[in-house]
């Protein structure tokens, strides 16, 4: 794996970052503070930050004829991985921006994907591909 991203985000209620990033998306918790919490975000260093007011998205791009929300984060799982959290977060009844599908079917990049925002309103991406080449293919 290549070295860790460290990405700090806003959050207006800490607790539902809590439940969230630790129960929803099964983060284990690191360090915290009264106003912040650092998570494993799949070997990677997620901070919580609570703040008084969320700044909204910027606005959406077309992605194979979907609206996709930016800005947004996230990571790239193996296709195992990816299935294992699309069912985990459909228990939990998430609600989809865009629900779990493959994108650019038969094409370079292929890619199985999905979009949700959390409690306070980022927007996260999870996305996975059959053959890890295809990341970066044209």
């Amino acid at each position: 794996m290549p070295q860790p991203f460290h990405l700090a985000i806003p959050v207006d209620d800490l607790n539902k970052a809590k439940t969230f990033y630790g129960h929803t998306l099964g983060c284990e918790q690191g360090r915290s503070d009264k106003q912040w919490i650092d998570w494993n975000f799949f070997g990677h260093q997620l901070v919580t930050h609570e703040v008084q007011t969320m700044p909204g998205l910027a606005g959406e791009n077309a992605v194979d004829d979907h609206a996709v929300p930016v800005p947004h984060f996230g990571v790239v799982l193996s296709m195992s991985e990816w299935q294992a959290l699309a069912d985990r977060l459909e228990t939990a009844q998430i609600d989809f921006i865009i629900s779990p599908y493959v994108r650019f079917k038969g094409q370079p990049g292929e890619q199985a994907t999905m979009f949700f925002k959390d409690p306070a309103g980022n927007a996260l991406e999870f996305k996975a591909f059959a053959s890890p080449d295809q990341l970066f293919a044209t």
